[in-house]
């Protein structure tokens, strides 16, 4: 992993401990760093592991729409029985999932969804703020480029179900653009001839996420920032109400502020400190392909019906989807990677036999009502949580590494984070 590969085995002082190296905790590393802190990172795996690796690249205002919205509830349930269902939960007895879902179902309404629309789109459109500033005069390239998204649609339901979307959010400030299937064709000429339409969606941006995540890594490594991977987070010590010693694999750390950006792991760690945070880990897979020469794809793709990513990036397209609660099983079901292509083939000719580069699956931190986790912890005067960033990481990755720092440098932030309050679940 290079340089930031380097673990502390010893007792360690810093003013910030980050926990979690994925694309949360890398860019709260950078912006304390540049706000002043000194800064050190532990991460159970290796940097830019997990999710922050293998997503579908979106930086996308137009996915401002929770998941918890009105119906998906209903068709979580009739989706239980399919295996190669977008959005799959595998039936068990598991406590924290039952309370998970009671408090997901309770949100899947208008006056939920409408009060989440607004705070996903200004964090979304503060974070491709920083994008920019960040990727203005960069040392490193992550293949960043604002060309839009272009929702695909291969039924006349999809193209209304895609009408009703774009109508809501252009309520809220996001602007589309309905195509027929003929301008669709322009932009995308692999389309086959049967897909209805679609919805252009220009304020979106993708890019290569471990590309962006390990050479932040590097920026702010060269600010001071120290990178600890294969660091396990064993036990905290407390005293007086605070976090006084984090216990790990490769030692003890004290620090003044303590962040917990560990993605789907946050909840199991925030146990040990008698805190319960509803963050469920949810499966998603990718299938890295090479390029046909014949689809050239210009504009990442959004396959409506089947909840399909595709993405293009640097020579190489990634199909990217399913939402699969399943626990902490971060294995690859096969059927299920497998069918990321088949149910792109009802909208791409000429993708059955393309050149296979890499399979990925990784955990999604995912909370009831599609709002990240972000704020001080009551119960902890030295504890930030950042996490629960659902489908969103890439996308609000550099707006909470800001307002992280924000948090700890002056006592606010610039934002208002009582929507995203660890307590709300309470």
């Amino acid at each position: 992993m290079g340089a930031w590969g380097l673990v502390m085995r010893t007792s360690e002082g810093c003013n910030v401990l980050v926990v979690g190296g994925g694309v949360i905790g890398v860019c709260v590393a950078y912006y304390c760093a540049t706000a002043g802190a000194n800064v050190v990172v532990v991460e159970q795996d290796a940097i830019c592991s997990g999710c922050s690796y293998g997503n579908a690249g979106l930086i996308v205002p137009s996915y401002s729409t929770p998941l918890s919205a009105p119906g998906v509830f209903g068709k979580a349930l009739l989706w239980l029985f399919d295996p190669e269902s977008p959005f799959y939960i595998k039936p068990r007895f598991d406590a924290d999932l039952l309370r998970w879902l009671a408090l997901f179902a309770a949100r899947c309404n208008q006056s939920a969804m409408r009060n989440a629309i607004p705070r996903l789109r200004d964090l979304a459109r503060a974070s491709i703020a920083l994008y920019r500033e960040l990727l203005s005069a960069s040392e490193f390239d992550c293949g960043y480029d604002q060309r839009g998204l272009l929702i695909l649609c291969s039924t006349a339901r999809g193209l209304q179900e895609g009408r009703a979307q774009s109508s809501l959010l252009r309520e809220f400030g996001i602007a589309s653009e309905e195509m027929n299937a003929d301008a669709t064709r322009e932009i995308v000429p692999a389309s086959k001839q049967d897909v209805a339409g679609g919805f252009y969606y220009p304020e979106d941006s993708h890019l290569v996420p471990s590309d962006f995540v390990r050479g932040l890594a590097k920026r702010a490594e060269s600010l001071g920032v120290k990178f600890c991977s294969s660091t396990r987070v064993d036990s905290f010590e407390l005293s007086e109400g605070a976090i006084s010693a984090v216990l790990t694999s490769s030692g003890t750390f004290q620090a003044s502020e303590i962040v917990i950006a560990s993605g789907a792991w946050s909840a199991a760690l925030l146990r040990g400190l008698k805190v319960r945070l509803p963050v469920e880990p949810a499966k998603g897979y990718s299938v890295t392909v090479a390029e046909p020469s014949h689809m050239k794809l210009q504009v990442p793709l959004l396959l409506h019906e089947t909840k399909v990513a595709v993405t293009p990036m640097a020579g190489l397209i990634r199909f990217a989807g399913t939402l699969e609660l399943a626990g902490f099983d971060t294995s690859i079901n096969q059927r299920r990677l497998e069918s990321l292509l088949r149910n792109s083939q009802r909208y791409l000719s000429g993708i059955e036999n393309v050149g296979h580069v890499e399979s990925w699956s990784g955990l999604r931190p995912c909370t009831p009502d599609g709002l990240p986790v972000l704020g001080r912890l009551g119960q902890l005067k030295n504890v930030v949580v950042a996490t629960g960033h659902g489908m969103l990481g890439m996308t609000l990755g550099p707006i909470t590494g800001k307002l992280v720092s924000e948090i700890i440098s002056h006592g606010t932030a610039t934002l208002d984070l009582a929507p995203f309050a660890p307590e709300r679940f309470a």
